[in-house]
């Protein structure tokens, strides 16, 4: 346990002490809350869907802790290099415990970033529809940054550079983000509506914007079973991948 909490305060230092990241990563949510939210607005609303700020504002916060959770995985790398992972995995401590801590490091710093921007989203005009389920929003996003952590762990630690590290996540965060429902109502049937079903990321939008403004299309109770079991799935996949890293 104390190597988990060591860990997990080493990743919330990181954060904390670089606030050029902080304010970094704030830039594409506002980009796509400024741009999107008051451009579409109209158009949104003209087609009988309210506002679009309301819809927008989940998918733009998970899209923030999908950025932060995947990209986390890069901080292997990084160790890897420079060799402060080897002198962590020759400690007689358990590689489960040192996956463990940085996923729990990973996710919170996570976590933080999309609680900014929902704070930030307000200033933007987004209001919760109801500020009793905000503590369940919390959890939908918590399990959404460790189910991304623990893919993030996975994919660094079956690479050795930061280029491909970089080209992979590209290739995935974009596809995940566009076809989570994030910036669009998912319909009912179609190609979209069958890639969705398949999507983790659908789920913890999903969930969010169902618990903040009371709009779903799979339910509360199909997300949180889904986003805790494929969390659960990432976590063994990804300390599997760990426990088998070469220094």
């Amino acid at each position: 346990m104390k190597t988990i909490y060591i860990l997990w305060l080493r990743q919330l230092k990181r954060y904390f002490r670089s606030r050029s990241r902080i304010i970094g990563s704030l830039g594409q949510p506002l980009l796509f809350l400024l741009a999107l939210g008051f451009g579409f607005g109209p158009t949104f609303q003209r087609a009988g869907q309210g506002s679009y700020m309301q819809f927008l504002a989940p998918g733009i916060i998970v899209m923030s802790i999908i950025f932060t959770a995947l990209f986390s995985g890069i901080e292997i790398i990084w160790d890897r290099q420079f060799g402060f992972l080897k002198e962590t995995l020759v400690a007689p401590v358990s590689r489960l415990n040192i996956m463990i801590g940085r996923t729990l490091g990973g996710a919170s710093v996570a976590t933080l970033q999309g609680i900014i921007v929902f704070f930030v989203s307000m200033l933007a005009g987004f209001r919760p529809a109801n500020w009793g389920m905000t503590p369940l929003a919390v959890l939908a996003m918590i399990l959404t940054a460790l189910l991304f952590c623990a893919l993030g762990t996975a994919i660094a630690s079956s690479l050795s550079d930061m280029q491909g590290f970089q080209l992979i996540m590209n290739f995935l965060v974009m596809p995940l983000f566009f076809l989570s429902g994030a910036l669009f109502p998912l319909p009912n049937s179609g190609a979209i509506a069958a890639i969705a079903r398949f999507n983790p990321l659908s789920y913890g939008v999903d969930a969010l914007r169902s618990l903040l403004v009371n709009i779903g299309h799979f339910g509360l109770a199909v997300d949180f079973p889904v986003l805790a079991a494929i969390t659960l799935l990432f976590l063994l996949v990804g300390s599997f991948l760990f426990s088998r890293i070469q220094v």
